[in-house]
């Protein structure tokens, strides 16, 4: 109990931290949010009329105290660009990111579990070199690469679908889904390489144990051995694995949203950042490091729930 309360601690500190320099780097980093909303008609009159209207004329800390207040009561302040509230433009932003995220999850999860079994109890040299193989190969190519490929392929080329002609939740559920499979797989594909990467060497690892040996001389066969044993030491670290790769597959839709024209908190974050919308940043940055901390929390607690060993230390 002492140990996830201090993990808990640790996480709201994290947090905190994340936040803080979240608010205080767009107050360093040159351009000013007044600037980009008045344009040419930007005047000296008009830009300190505007910075006392959305109170950047206050104290850094004083207004980084205000905003934390309100962040922590739900509300995120109001959009520079948009004059909306932050809460608003999530909420119609972060139900696609969300879904690309679990679509891409669970295309890992099932294509990388099966392969990754095959190549650490394939027996054939062949098979286990052509994975190897395709591991080094789709970890060294990033998810935006294979974006703009398929997005020629599969739409320019082959025209299975529009780039761009995105089909919101409301508007079709079945076609946006259908939309966000081939991103999703992008997304998918540098990570189920290092899940079968992992498994392989697990399951390997596993095979070569006394314990192996013994339950051969009790005539189990091995596929048996595999299946009763084998699977169940040498899932442990690739679950802690996949639980983290559902933070590392969100942080990634931020590019692949800008290569397949995907109106998620991506492309809102991206645009924001070019405004100088520092309300949207902020809130989509800590929305996303709270993910992050909280995944991994959770991957921890997920590990030391299916190690003993851990349970013990």
């Amino acid at each position: 109990m002492k140990l996830v309360l201090k993990k808990i601690i640790s996480l709201i500190i994290t947090l905190f931290v994340v936040s803080l320099l979240a608010f205080l780097a767009f107050q360093i980093i040159p351009g000013d949010p007044t600037t980009k909303i008045l344009g040419t008609s930007a005047t000296p009159e008009k830009v300190a009329q505007l910075r006392s209207e959305l109170g950047l004329d206050r104290p850094v800390m004083i207004r980084y105290l205000d905003w934390l207040g309100s962040f922590v009561r739900g509300e995120f302040g109001t959009s520079y660009t948009y004059r909306r509230d932050v809460s608003v433009l999530l909420s119609d932003k972060l139900p696609v990111t969300v879904l690309l995220t679990v679509i891409s999850f669970l295309i890992t999860v099932v294509i990388s579990v099966p392969l990754g079994i095959l190549a650490g109890s394939t027996r054939r040299k062949w098979v286990d070199h052509i994975f190897v193989i395709l591991d080094q190969v789709l970890m060294a190519i990033p998810p935006f690469f294979f974006g703009i490929i398929s997005c020629f392929l599969f739409g320019i080329v082959l025209k299975w679908f529009m780039p761009g002609n995105f089909i919101s939740l409301k508007e079709s559920p079945a076609r946006c889904i259908a939309y966000l499979i081939l991103p999703a797989v992008c997304l998918a594909l540098p990570r189920i390489a290092m899940t079968v990467r992992m498994l392989r060497s697990s399951v390997q690892e596993e095979l070569a144990q006394n314990y192996v040996l013994t339950a051969r001389s009790r005539g189990l066969s091995r596929g048996g051995i595999i299946q009763r044993h084998v699977l169940k030491n040498a899932m442990i670290p690739v679950v802690t694995f996949l639980a983290v790769s559902a933070a590392e597959i969100m942080t990634g839709t931020i590019i692949i949203e800008q290569v397949f024209t995907i109106p998620g908190t991506g492309r809102l974050l991206v645009s924001s950042i070019g405004n100088r919308d520092f309300p949207v940043v902020q809130a989509i940055i800590v929305i996303l490091a709270a993910w992050i901390v909280i995944v991994n929390f959770a991957a921890d607690m997920l590990n030391r729930w299916m190690d003993p060993r851990m349970r013990v230390e």
